[in-house]
């Protein structure tokens, strides 16, 4: 039989042009589970804190071994952070512009800390620098404190930490290509030149990017540094040990009040995190208008 070309074309079914009902049913659903898994425990975390009134809020976070864990907490981010963005930048460098034997494998390497256990990492550190290791005992022949110091702390925020600048900047490189190096190169320009004025210029968004999601894990991470702090009170505790201090020492109100600090550094992530992707999206859109 033929076909009518004066008919009309029959309505494309498609996600979009599902009934208000299905959409409506699937916003809710989202909407529910949101309210049920982040938005009642985060509101819990404020109300708790301010149980006991203002007053008491900040006379817990003004308590001498909370203090400390907050300047602990800020000394080790300082540390490890910048630390990774010199290791992430030089890996997703190396990785993204050159070929070389092993690449995969760095790459690989990169992603390790996301596969393994944060308590496990904080156990390799243990076992290289205790007393019955091999390096610990000549360490500590030379005065060198790794373990139940901020040496250890460090290293240990450090490698569960180091593949989130990497892990940002590689498929941003991989897709920018070397065309604009290879002109910086052929016009006379230095390597370091060619880095600063072009390379970095080009990878700005997606390393600020990076270097949010690398300070927010480097300030609440728990696992490998609790294994590592040895939890000594206002010398080793950052601001999760020192959470959980307070809490099993019955503090309830003064271990949410370190808890809104932490959730605080979240939600201001998150803000930042929504307007640097908003920013990075319009770069993109406008270089490919160009």
């Amino acid at each position: 039989m033929a076909l009518d070309a004066s008919a009309p074309p029959r309505p494309q079914h498609s996600a979009i042009t599902e009934s208000r009902i299905a959409r409506w049913t699937l916003v809710a659903i989202s909407l529910v589970f949101l309210a049920l898994i982040l938005v009642l425990p985060l509101a819990a975390v404020f109300i708790e804190a301010f149980s006991k009134g203002a007053d008491e809020f900040f006379a817990s976070l003004q308590d001498s071994e909370t203090y400390s864990a907050i300047k602990l907490t800020l000394l080790v981010a300082a540390i490890s952070v910048p630390m990774n963005v010199i290791f992430g930048v030089a890996a997703a460098w190396a990785i993204a512009k050159f070929e070389f034997k092993g690449k995969a494998f760095l790459t690989t390497l990169i992603d390790l800390p996301f596969s393994v256990s944060p308590v496990i990492s904080g156990l390799v550190f243990v076992l290289l620098f205790s007393s019955n290791s091999l390096i610990g005992p000549w360490l500590q022949s030379h005065g060198v404190k790794i373990l139940f110091a901020v040496p250890g702390l460090v290293l240990a925020t450090m490698f569960v930490t180091f593949p989130f600048v990497a892990r940002e900047l590689i498929p941003l490189m991989q897709e920018q290509g070397t065309a604009d190096e290879e002109a910086a190169l052929s016009l006379g320009a230095s390597g370091w030149q060619t880095f600063w004025h072009v390379t970095l210029p080009n990878i700005k968004w997606g390393l600020l990017y990076g270097v949010l999601l690398c300070n927010a894990r480097a300030m609440g991470e728990f696992g490998a540094v609790s294994v590592v702090s040895g939890h000594i009170r206002g010398e080793t505790n950052t601001m999760p040990l020192q959470v959980e201090i307070l809490y099993n020492d019955y503090s309830f109100a003064a271990a949410f009040a370190v808890a809104t600090l932490l959730a605080l550094l979240a939600l201001v992530t998150l803000v930042l995190k929504t307007l640097l992707e908003m920013r990075f999206s319009e770069e993109i859109a406008a270089s490919r208008r160009h």
